[in-house]
């Protein structure tokens, strides 16, 4: 039985049933989500995958307090219904697509939470991630990006705190095939040094929404990159898009941001903006990098649990640790709130990094 909920709509890409994802065992369809108050407060994320080959799906939602980072991780068995949008106390729900999206977390050991998100403007679709290392294809997939505002409630151990007035925040989905799930361990000859160097600022500034992101090899050149700026309330037509270039800066002992100058070249966007973070966020609180729950990982039927992570105690050397969105506050020719994402494994010239994980 393969015939599923999707295949009652016109959304097939093959000519197989909804339940078949082409061929490559690392297809995979996710949501993301993060945001934060106007003054640096309150910062969440959240994130649900589903893997048709490995007929997986897992949700992730994660929020700071008091210096301590809740997470909460859920995967289950997918059935080959890609429709279901819900992985134990985790679940999406479409409002209006590109528009308003609605996420819920039934109360689980201690953590709840339900928000909607719904969109500054139009999103954008980024450059095709598209990268080979040597003969094997490491990346193929498509990522649309978009800014807006937030309203909801977050409860941890009994404490409920609603958002706050103009919570804003960033919201993308992606689908293709990267990574996931258990590791291949079949030796690539042509990458004997594991490296991965990846920079995304998604900034709410005034008027608007502004974005970069670089991926780059291990002697900074860059394999993808796009500068983007969408004025609120605008339509995919109005979406302007150039160049532009960060230059990081990092926390001595770590490979942490500290901090970034960031030039554009878009019509009507700003040209130049200084980031300057305000709190860190790890990464491993919504699946990426973790260890015990990565992405795409058979869990059984179904399978919940919490975890807290006090940040001021973690390794800044240890590779699940790598993987951090720096909450900043944006100045210089547009003020505003955003987030500089980074991970960086393995060397890279243009910051002397050198080693899988050496701290700057």
């Amino acid at each position: 039985m393969v015939l599923t909920r999707g295949d009652e709509y016109p959304i097939h890409q093959t000519p197989e049933p909804v339940a078949y994802a082409g061929t490559d065992r690392n297809f995979y369809d996710r949501y993301f989500f993060n945001g934060y108050a106007p003054d640096g407060s309150g910062f969440f994320a959240a994130a649900f995958g589903v893997y048709p080959h490995l007929d997986v799906a897992d949700a992730h939602f994660s929020f700071i307090r008091g210096g301590v980072q809740h997470c909460l991780h859920a995967s289950c068995e997918l059935g080959m219904d890609r429709m279901g949008l819900k992985v134990g106390p985790i679940a999406i729900e479409v409002i209006e697509p590109l528009k308003r999206l609605k996420v819920t977390i039934e109360e689980t050991e201690g953590l709840a939470g339900e928000f909607i998100f719904t969109a500054r403007g139009a999103p954008i679709e980024e450059p095709r991630f598209i990268h080979r290392i040597g003969p094997r294809a490491f990346m193929d997939y498509t990522r649309m990006t978009q800014n807006g505002h937030y309203e909801g409630w977050i409860e941890a151990d009994g404490v409920c705190e609603d958002m706050n007035a103009g919570t804003m925040g960033t919201r993308d989905r992606s689908w293709g095939v990267r990574p996931v799930g258990a590791r291949d361990e079949q030796p690539n000859p042509s990458a004997p040094l594991p490296s991965f160097f990846w920079q995304w600022t998604p900034l709410n500034i005034e008027g608007g929404s502004l974005f970069f992101h670089v991926n780059a090899d291990p002697d900074g050149r860059a394999w993808n990159t796009r500068a983007a700026f969408a004025p609120d309330g605008c339509g995919q037509d109005a979406v302007a898009e150039g160049e532009g270039s960060l230059t990081a800066r990092l926390e001595r002992g770590s490979r942490w941001p500290a901090g970034a100058s960031l030039e554009i070249d878009v019509p009507g966007a700003p040209r130049a903006l200084e980031l300057a973070p305000i709190a860190r966020f790890q990464m491993k609180g919504i699946g990426y990098t973790h260890p015990e729950w990565g992405h795409g990982l058979h869990h059984g039927p179904l399978r919940v649990e919490r975890e807290d992570l006090m940040l001021a105690e973690l390794d800044p050397a240890a590779m699940d640790n790598l993987h951090v969105q720096m909450l900043c506050r944006v100045s210089g020719e547009a003020n505003g709130m955003g987030v500089f994402e980074q991970l960086a494994i393995g060397p890279y010239a243009p910051l002397g990094l050198a080693g899988i994980a050496d701290p700057a």
